[in-house]
């Protein structure tokens, strides 16, 4: 039997990983941080290590140097995961065995086949279609699935909402799954049963406040054939569903309009997905958080704000001091071009607008320079074309000014935390 050491400090990806692994032929072990990692490398002699790149106390280079260092581990293949990773430090691990490098979110079906060439030991994977993706406004969770019910990623679900509860502190989760562009049949039977039990004990939420918007005509009559589904309420009207949800639990002047902004996103998502691109737009979101928590979240950040205006260089300056972030301006993309070069910067704010050299020259100068950082767009321009665009050269979320420090908050713990 085969071993494999996870080592991650997020149990969530501990548990999901050990889910996804333990399979026939394979024993999974799991270390918490990287000092529990080195402790397991030692007695357990795994045959392959899995590792988180950002590791704290020991940290990531330690425990490959002590893995090099052992006579009985040297050898010992090693894939690493990352929540973002430059190329001269991807360079830095070679030397250590490292046979691949993944970035966070990791795609389940990509590492079970570097796996598979690793150790020789096939996996199932749903190779059927389907796109999941999930935001948070206003603290009300979005899924949105499409095009299939793909039972690998209805896994990655469970803990995605997890995920997104924890980070988001949301106590009593209300949730609007949308359901696209899928054809179900009775075949799909025990599938929907899985999507909404996923939903269900992933979230622990009250049924009477999980909504199913879709125009499906078989989903909606399975649903409301099952008895066990009778609070669950299958609509076809997002705005509707939306009241439903905001009237019942807040105050409705607090959302004034914000159900016609959700609309327009969600329109624009489907827009581009019709032309053959997934792009995920990420919802404004909110959230309360003490300051403790936020520290641990996104202090000690290199944060570059890359923006003409003034005012927005200070507020962002503003909003990180607070946690320790160090936060470098730049008033035009050539100065910042030159400056990244050299300087590492965790995340970058990045305004479309600027002279001489503008936001989406500075986005394909990065993508031609191979330098790959998270990116949240910064601007006044929210025409349909402008956003898609943004989104195609690989930005991670994009904020319309007048901006407000708590979706700033968000947006960099969601961006820079998130695993699934």
């Amino acid at each position: 039997m085969k071993q494999i050491l996870i080592i991650d400090e997020s149990p969530l990806v501990r548990e999901y990983l050990n889910l996804k692994l333990d399979v026939r032929n394979i024993e999974v072990i799991t270390a918490i941080n990287a000092l529990d990692g080195i402790s397991k490398i030692r007695t357990q002699l795994p045959d392959l290590i899995i590792m988180d790149y950002h590791l704290k106390k020991a940290g990531c280079f330690e425990v490959l140097k002590q893995k090099k260092e052992s006579p009985n581990t040297v050898n010992t293949p090693v894939i690493i995961m990352a929540q973002y990773i430059d190329q001269s430090r991807i360079i830095k691990l070679l030397p250590y065995d490292v046979k691949k490098v993944f970035t966070k979110p990791v795609k389940i079906d990509a590492l079970c086949t570097t796996i598979t060439e690793i150790l020789g030991i096939p996996f199932d994977i749903d190779e059927s279609p389907g796109i999941v993706e999930v935001h948070v406004n206003d603290n009300i969770i979005f899924v949105e699935i499409a095009q299939g019910l793909n039972r690998d990623k209805l896994d990655l679900l469970y803990f995605k909402i997890r995920e997104l509860i924890a980070l988001y502190r949301i106590r009593l989760p209300k949730i609007i799954v949308m359901v696209s562009n899928i054809t179900l049949g009775f075949a799909d039977g025990l599938n929907i049963q899985k999507m909404l039990k996923v939903i269900l004990e992933s979230s622990g939420v009250a049924r009477q406040n999980l909504r199913i918007l879709t125009k499906n005509a078989f989903l909606r009559k399975f649903i409301e054939e099952q008895k066990e589904y009778d609070d669950i309420e299958v609509v076809s009207n997002l705005q509707y569903a939306m009241d439903g949800l905001i009237k019942e639990f807040a105050d409705p002047a607090e959302y004034e309009g914000k159900e016609a902004e959700l609309i327009e996103e969600k329109v624009l998502s489907a827009d581009a997905r019709t032309h053959g691109e997934t792009i995920q737009l990420r919802f404004k979101a909110e959230v309360k958080s003490n300051q403790e928590n936020i520290q641990d979240l996104i202090g000690n950040l290199k944060i570059a704000v890359v923006d003409d205006d003034f005012m927005t260089q200070e507020l962002i300056k503003l909003t990180f001091k607070s946690v320790g972030s160090a936060v470098k301006t730049y008033s035009d993309g050539a100065e910042f071009l030159t400056d990244v070069k050299a300087e590492h910067f965790d995340l970058i704010f990045l305004d479309l607008l600027m002279p001489k050299v503008d936001g989406f020259s500075v986005l394909r100068a990065l993508k031609t320079g191979g330098i790959y950082r998270p990116v949240i767009v910064l601007s006044t321009v929210s025409q349909r074309n402008t956003v898609i665009r943004a989104f195609q050269m690989g930005i991670k979320s994009y904020l319309i000014k007048p901006l407000k420090p708590r979706d700033i908050f968000t947006n960099a713990m969601e961006i820079l935390k998130s695993s699934f």
